[in-house]
């Protein structure tokens, strides 16, 4: 009988997709406000223009943090809100879906940087393919052909 234990912290992770390419960031730990707003600045650094956001009010986008980020970012972003648990409707759930079936087979980390390094390779080289992206939001119904 094989056993592994996995006793290092959690590896979370966060999306941004446009109709083309994502952004994502791992943290070494669960994604709550902190993170959330952490992301959402980083979003705002990279793309310019206005941002438009679709949440589905998960706990972080309703906490205080959350709103307070949201609204300090006047006119830089649009709100759009998805229904309360709406899975099949986000574009970024393909993106983990993907990550998790196309993954290297009967991968097995050593440790937290072998199996941040391998997260970091797969989303990097999904995001490298425009039309795969692209096919995460003809899933969530919301890319018109």
């Amino acid at each position: 009988m094989l056993q592994y234990h996995f006793n290092w912290p959690a590896l979370s992770a966060i999306a941004g997709i446009t109709w083309w390419n994502f952004c994502f960031r791992l943290y070494r730990k669960n994604i709550r406000a902190p993170p959330a707003a952490d992301f959402l600045a980083h979003l705002l650094r990279r793309l310019p223009g206005r941002l438009p956001l679709i949440w589905d009010r998960s706990k972080t986008q309703r906490s205080r943090l959350g709103a307070e980020f949201v609204a300090g970012q006047r006119g830089r972003r649009a709100l759009d809100y998805l229904p309360a648990y709406a899975p099949a409707l986000k574009p970024a759930e393909y993106i983990w879906g993907y990550w998790q079936h196309h993954g290297p087979p009967n991968f097995r980390p050593h440790d937290f940087s072998q199996l941040s390094y391998h997260a970091r390779h797969t989303l990097r080289r999904m995001r490298r393919r425009p039309m795969l992206v692209m096919a995460f939001w003809q899933q969530a119904n919301l890319f018109p052909l």
